[in-house]
């Protein structure tokens, strides 16, 4: 078993906000990873010394200010009430919605989802932001969220 129920995620009430609904057929792809699947993801994907995002250091990838190339503001669209995530990120990652991809907060907790369904449903996941990161399945661009309202643009270097 890869994955726990939505409702067992300890931190799905940011799902089901009242007034961030999000549609049944998008909460089906809201996948929580179980800690132990979330951790090799972690380790292969993210990081194999640090367990949460405030310990990334330059020994990490993401630490590393050379593979990120971009800042730009998600907070203001956010506060704003923007519906879809910002073009700017979108236009960065050139994903396809049936892109799976991860939002990762920690070793124990990564989220499963499609592209398309992260962007609509952004605003809810931006409830979790400390540092995370969202990756993409078989994808080298990366995006880090920062809890001051910017993320952080880049590239993942190969072989992580």
């Amino acid at each position: 078993m890869n994955y726990i129920a939505l409702n067992d995620f300890k931190k799905a009430w940011v799902f089901r906000h009242q007034d961030l609904p999000i549609e049944e057929s998008d909460l089906d792809q809201i996948k929580p990873m179980t800690a132990q699947r979330a951790a090799v993801l972690w380790s292969t994907m993210v990081s194999r010394e640090q367990d949460h995002p405030d310990f990334f250091t330059p020994h990490d990838w993401v630490g590393k200010e050379d593979n990120w190339e971009e800042v730009v503001d998600w907070e203001q669209a956010w506060e704003q009430g923007v519906e879809t995530l910002p073009q700017e990120i979108c236009d960065y990652l050139k994903w396809e919605d049936n892109t799976t991809v991860y939002f990762c907060l920690s070793r124990e907790h990564v989220i499963e989802t499609q592209f398309g369904v992260f962007k609509r449903c952004w605003q809810n996941f931006m409830f979790l932001v400390d540092g995370s990161l969202l990756l993409g399945k078989k994808r080298d661009a990366a995006v880090q969220f920062l809890e001051s309202g910017e993320a952080k643009l880049g590239l993942r270097p190969k072989g992580n």
